[in-house]
């Protein structure tokens, strides 16, 4: 499993492990959790990466109805994965 590792504003790190990741509408989404065994909290990151050959970059997704979209598709991708909201 891919880990990340995310530095904040305040120079905290957070790692986070790629689940899946799939790409809508032109955009890539990664589906990561803080954790890689049993239950864990997930977030949905959109790359706003422009160039493959720099440092990616993402965002946490905050809109509801984009983060609804993308998680139905998470939820096909991983149908032997349990995600409550």
């Amino acid at each position: 499993m891919e880990k990340l590792t995310f530095q904040g504003e305040q120079g905290e790190t957070l790692e986070l492990y790629v689940l899946e990741q799939t790409r809508v509408n032109g955009t890539n989404y990664l589906l990561a959790a803080d954790s890689e065994e049993g239950d864990a909290n997930c977030v949905i990151l959109k790359d706003l990466s422009a160039d493959k050959e720099q440092e990616s970059v993402c965002e946490i997704v905050e809109d509801e109805q984009e983060a609804e979209a993308v998680l139905k598709v998470f939820e096909q991708l991983l149908d032997d994965v349990d995600i409550t909201r």
